[in-house]
């Protein structure tokens, strides 16, 4: 999106047509049929890889790349123990070798600004935190009444529950990203509600250095939540609040009754106006691009049409004939 990166090879999948229609899809020229003929042929090439597969795959592909001393991107979670995270890490000490690993919610602009409000102590010290992140793909049924099929991957706990993998890794990740603190305590309840025979609900009470209190909870079997990733952040002279269902602004309370919204036009804001989080004004929210996106596929396909048989063959193109309409109207 910013033009810092430039896709030039790939390993998209195992299976031959899958990974031939990916690369002609994301005009990809070089493109391999296992992830260690990429990496033998392009290791001299690359400024990164980034390992996108399942979770319960990173270790034995991290330990290969590894090998080969090119710096890694690698998805949440980075692997399914500690025992492996500790093996990981210290081959790439051994190599002194770039590793990180992606939480991508922790790069909305509001977040960040939360994060500074900790820091520079606009709350006052820290002392609860209320974090959750609720869904309910396990429990819901499709418009034919029957389960809905998640990623075969996302259906085997291991170790540690495959719902704390994909889902708790974001929270406890995000409170540490917000307050620098480690966990020191935790009491946890998990269960299994919905339609398959793993963990699908987890319900927390942590105790985090400096006595700060946390309520964690994530689910898969919530009904009502697509995603409801919320922070709650409680300190003695303040509070702040977001959600990425609402992910524009930021909710702060202070201890004299005040309340304010805060966006990224806001005046007492010092990390959400600068220009790398305004590709678009406030105004324009998350899904803004991407509706553009949406609206351009549709002129593709209307122009290919028309191309062919002058006609547009789409109800989501507004042609001279409707915009001369309304502007009669």
């Amino acid at each position: 999106m910013d033009s810092k990166f430039e896709l030039i090879a790939g390993c998209f999948s195992r299976n031959e047509s899958v990974n031939e229609q990916t690369a002609e899809r994301w005009h990809v020229e070089k493109y391999y049929k296992t992830y260690t003929q990429l990496l033998e042929n392009e290791k001299e090439n690359l400024d990164a890889v980034i390992l996108l597969t399942p979770t319960n795959t990173h270790a034995e592909i991290l330990l290969d790349i590894i090998k080969y001393k090119v710096p890694i991107i690698c998805e949440k979670t980075l692997t399914t123990s500690s025992a492996k995270a500790l093996e990981i890490q210290k081959k790439l000490n051994e190599n002194k070798l770039f590793l990180a690993t992606t939480y991508n919610y922790t790069g909305y602009p509001m977040l960040r600004e939360l994060k500074e409000m900790i820091q520079l102590g606009k709350l006052g010290k820290v002392i609860q935190i209320n974090i959750q992140m609720p869904q309910e793909s396990f429990i819901r049924l499709t418009s034919e009444g029957k389960p809905m099929q998640p990623q075969a991957w996302r259906l085997h706990d291991e170790e540690l529950p495959i719902l704390s993998l994909d889902l708790g890794t974001h929270l406890s990740n995000m409170v540490y990203f917000l307050t620098q603190k480690e966990a020191l305590e935790v009491i946890a309840m998990q269960n299994s509600f919905g339609h398959y025979d793993v963990i699908d609900n987890i319900n927390c009470m942590i105790k985090y250095e400096e006595n700060i209190d946390c309520q964690m909870w994530y689910s898969k079997s919530a009904l009502g939540h697509k995603n409801g990733l919320r922070v709650e952040v409680y300190g003695e002279e303040g509070s702040a609040m977001w959600s990425q269902m609402d992910p524009e602004f930021l909710e702060f309370n202070d201890n004299l009754g005040r309340n304010i919204v805060l966006d990224r036009s806001s005046k007492d804001i010092s990390i959400a106006n600068q220009e790398k989080y305004n590709r678009f004004k406030s105004g324009h929210p998350a899904g803004f691009i991407e509706a553009f996106a949406n609206h351009y596929d549709d002129i593709y396909d209307a122009l290919v049409s028309y191309k062919k048989k002058r006609c547009y063959e789409s109800s989501y193109i507004f042609d001279v004939v409707t915009s001369t309409n309304w502007a009669f109207s």
